[in-house]
């Protein structure tokens, strides 16, 4: 195998049933990894969103609930005693905790697509053929420019 960028229309991507014989399956096959890379950006971006709407914890911690204290002063004035009345984490119960653990799955079947994706693309770069990577290039470029404006991110 070539370890150099060729600009040739003959290759071979990813599996033996995907093998680019001329110009035409050349420009479909760009055409496809750039509409996955397109879809990896946006998965990325959509990753990012999902972060950041999920900051809604499904355990709630004494730092969210501040325990109640009682300053205790009857002795002296040097013997403070804070009492606490909670000081462990329990878990909510609920819808919130069901969203949560829900959340959670989701967002983890997502990044396995992401991962899994990003490999692909990856594969698709090593076969050393400049059109692919142009089309990854152009399709990262496009992907990120239209995602983020559509997942609502602030500029």
């Amino acid at each position: 195998m070539q370890m150099h960028f060729e600009a040739s229309s003959t290759v071979t991507l990813l599996f033996d049933f995907w093998s680019v014989h001329g110009p035409g399956g050349m420009v479909l096959s760009v055409f496809v990894v750039l509409l996955l890379t397109v879809l990896y950006e946006f998965l990325k971006v959509w990753q990012n969103v999902l972060v950041q709407r999920s900051k809604i914890p499904c355990f709630s911690s004494a730092l969210e609930h501040p325990p109640e204290r009682s300053i205790d002063l009857a002795n002296s004035p040097s013997q403070i005693s804070l009492a606490s009345t909670e000081n462990t984490t329990t878990p909510v119960l609920g819808t919130s905790a069901t969203n949560s653990w829900l959340l959670h799955g989701v967002r983890t079947g997502l990044h396995v697509v992401h991962v899994v994706l990003g490999y692909m693309i990856m594969l698709c770069v090593m076969s050393y053929n400049v059109w692919i990577f142009l089309g990854v290039i152009v399709g990262a470029m496009l992907g990120y420019f239209i995602a983020l404006p559509v997942s609502g991110y602030a500029m």
